[in-house]
């Protein structure tokens, strides 16, 4: 039956095989009929997909009665198939181009999900790894299952083959590669590097929406391309023309390149801007880009002293945070905090210290600690007002220079110390590099007058006794 399907010569022919020999056809038959279909369908003459048929390829049989049928035999019996098989057909589909919300990807991603935890290596990660089109890689990208859960040995396939892919890629194709490389903080050099010289090539084409997209993991991995000479520089040419056309876009750009520490000085003068400010407040991100650009404005006061440009006017200031972010929050059971609250509170007592206490321009910190000259952590009521942290309800009265005298002032004999829990998901994928976001703030904090103690998760396990293998 193998041969038979692979040496046919049409989708008709396949079909026939597979849908009238069910005696004959195994759990391994179904994956090698969705691709020989697939095969044949991209030898036909004919548009593009996505030219005029919104189904793409798969759209030609999608209403033949045997596709029904196969797609039938594959939802009634895929509880019974072995682990390769189900990977392969749920490939098989999206390289043929089935929409994610067909009920057979719908179930082979059900069945897929239910038995993660007993798939190994081989049964994805050979499957990903082959070379897929455009179609087929943007659904590869798109599925939940897979955007969720991250494939070492496909990381390294896909390392080697996108380079040689890239300029055949769409945007929107590479927009979900980056998503996916910066949700698993995957700081792969070549993947990176990729991204960037796709960028360099095309950003001029390109809407400021999907340059984000395209910037975004290097801040998160805390890399500069290797070709950021001539990236950044293109960068902001195109942000000065584009500044303001997607505002918010534009912002999350600039904070991208922020936190790794470059700091594009015309375009700052465009975003600070009386114009620029009166679109922003106008439009329903309001908020949030009001938040970036209070962060944006802390950090050119901090890091970038030379600018003398227009800066963002007091009445707008805002927290970045006002409390714990996100993803703390939904790790906060996976998180070393606890351990470290539970040694604070037998150590000191809890009158020494402040956890999550959010500091100006609106920095979750893990615990706040003061600490006079003789080394003894002080009760907070024995710690002078004026020296301690600016309370973060009202940033907007307090310029950051303002918090740094505040703390400085009796820096003799009190120091303000904050430990920062580095769990797991602070760094990068087996990496002891900081992802961009928490490198800036460790940064900022440090140059607000606050001593740092890192307290990685590595070192934490050994104290806990569950180091990893």
């Amino acid at each position: 039956m193998k041969r038979l399907i692979e040496r046919s010569r049409s989708v008709g022919e396949v079909l026939r095989w597979v849908t009238q020999n069910p005696g004959k056809v195994s759990a391994s038959h179904y994956p090698i009929a969705l691709h020989k279909l697939g095969q044949l369908l991209q030898q036909q003459p004919g548009p593009p997909a996505g030219a005029g048929d919104s189904r793409g390829p798969a759209g030609q049989v999608l209403e033949q009665p045997e596709f029904h049928v196969l797609c039938q035999a594959i939802v009634s019996g895929c509880a019974k198939f072995d682990n390769f098989s189900i990977v392969n057909c749920l490939y098989a589909a999206a390289a043929l181009g089935l929409p994610g919300e067909s009920p057979l990807v719908r179930v082979l991603e059900d069945e897929s999900r239910s038995r993660l935890g007993r798939f190994n290596q081989k049964d994805v990660s050979m499957v990903f790894s082959s070379e897929a089109n455009n179609k087929a890689l943007e659904a590869i990208f798109s599925s939940q299952l897979f955007y969720e859960n991250r494939q070492e040995r496909f990381i390294r396939s896909m390392a080697e083959w996108l380079p040689r892919k890239a300029e055949n890629l769409t945007p929107y194709t590479m927009a979900l590669i980056a998503k996916y490389v910066a949700r698993h903080r995957l700081r792969e050099p070549r993947l990176l590097d990729t991204i960037a010289n796709f960028l360099l090539k095309r950003g001029e084409q390109l809407d400021s929406k999907v340059i984000q997209k395209l910037v975004f993991p290097f801040s998160r991995m805390n890399y500069r391309p290797s070709n950021h000479g001539e990236l950044f520089p293109k960068l902001e040419a195109i942000l000065e023309q584009k500044a303001g056309s997607s505002p918010l876009a534009t912002v999350n750009i600039l904070m991208s390149m922020f936190q790794l520490s470059h700091f594009p000085q015309t375009v700052l003068h465009q975003v600070f801007s009386p114009g620029f400010i009166t679109n922003v407040m106008s439009s329903p991100y309001a908020l949030i880009v009001r938040r970036y650009l209070s962060l944006l404005d802390a950090a050119v006061e901090l890091e970038f002293r030379e600018y003398s440009g227009p800066r963002l006017d007091p009445r707008y200031r805002v927290l970045m945070f006002e409390h714990a972010l996100t993803d703390d929050e939904a790790n906060r059971k996976y998180s070393y905090k606890g351990l470290v609250a539970e040694a604070l509170r037998q150590l000191v007592g809890e009158e020494c210290y402040r956890q999550d206490e959010v500091l100006p321009p609106g920095y979750c910190t893990d615990f706040l600690l003061w600490i006079n000259r003789s080394g003894t952590v002080l009760p907070l009521s024995r710690v002078p007002a004026a020296s301690r942290a600016p309370p973060a309800t009202s940033p907007v009265t307090m310029s950051l220079r303002s918090s740094v005298l505040a703390l400085t002032s009796d820096l003799q004999d009190f120091a303000p110390v904050v430990l920062s829990v580095n769990d797991k998901w602070h760094y990068c994928q087996n990496s002891d590099i900081l992802v961009g976001s928490r490198a800036m703030r460790d940064r900022h904090l440090r140059l607000l007058g606050y001593c740092l103690v890192q307290l990685p998760y590595t070192e934490l396990e050994k104290v806990s006794g569950i180091e990893e293998a």
